[in-house]
């Protein structure tokens, strides 16, 4: 995180979870992860993929 404050809801065996992200957070997400972000407002973020990721 760059900057600004980002909830990463994330599912794994069927539970949700939230994670808060802040600025100098990493969030990695392995492959096959089912994660979506919901900005709080602006937010900058970088965002690091290998090729042919969907």
């Amino acid at each position: 995180m760059l900057d600004g404050v980002v909830h990463m809801h994330t599912r794994q065996h069927g539970q949700e979870q939230v994670h808060r992200l802040q600025v100098g957070d990493i969030f990695y997400a392995a492959p096959g992860d089912e994660h979506v972000a919901h900005p709080q407002g602006a937010a900058r973020v970088l965002v690091v993929e290998r090729e042919g990721s969907v």
